[in-house]
């Protein structure tokens, strides 16, 4: 049963993250992607690793979603009526893969595996969060704080006007100039 549920999870992860290559459309490529993603979840959950089954669900199905949303509002094609492709230089892309396949086949094959030596840890989801929450801690305090910086600039980027436009550059104008059109000074 195990094996049959591996094979169903990889060849949905392969065949879907292949389709994202040959779709016309960036939201269907968005979807495609978020089903690749969900077969390699399932992979994990086989393998016994819940705790990032369950994270790579969570954040991909997110970052997914998210990114359907902004394709269907900045993309020229969201919706795939024009033809269009995702791969560029095919013939270069193509060589390239296969020399980087054949080198990580030779890599694996050449490459003297160790043998475990005793056994994982009787809670592994624990041992994953104690190994993330002490030595790691600095690190996801850094990228949280570099997340919301990038958040706040990319809205400050966004917006048509600055936060000096309603009282002018030396916030000197005695009314707030408004986007509705109250206050015209």
């Amino acid at each position: 049963m195990t094996e049959a549920a591996f094979l169903v999870f990889a060849a949905v992860a392969v065949i879907a993250g292949w389709r994202v290559f040959r779709t016309d459309s960036m939201v269907r490529a968005s979807f495609l992607l978020l089903a690749s993603f969900l077969g390699v979840a399932g992979v994990l959950l086989l393998l016994e690793s819940e705790f990032l089954a369950g994270i790579m669900i969570l954040m991909m199905t997110g970052e997914m979603m998210i990114m359907a949303v902004f394709m269907v509002m900045f993309m020229m094609n969201p919706g795939g009526l024009m033809p269009m492709t995702m791969v560029h230089q095919p013939r270069f892309a193509l060589a390239l893969s296969a020399a980087i396949f054949a080198g990580l086949c030779a890599a694996i094959l050449a490459t003297d595996w160790p043998v475990r030596d005793g056994r994982p840890p009787a809670d592994v989801t624990y041992a994953i969060g104690e190994g993330m929450m002490t030595d790691k801690m600095l690190v996801f305090l850094a990228a949280g704080v570099a997340l919301l910086a990038c958040m706040i600039a990319s809205l400050a980027l966004a917006l048509h006007r600055g936060r000096y436009d309603r009282f002018g550059d030396d916030l000197d104008r005695p009314e707030p100039r408004d986007p509705g059109g109250r206050h015209d000074a």
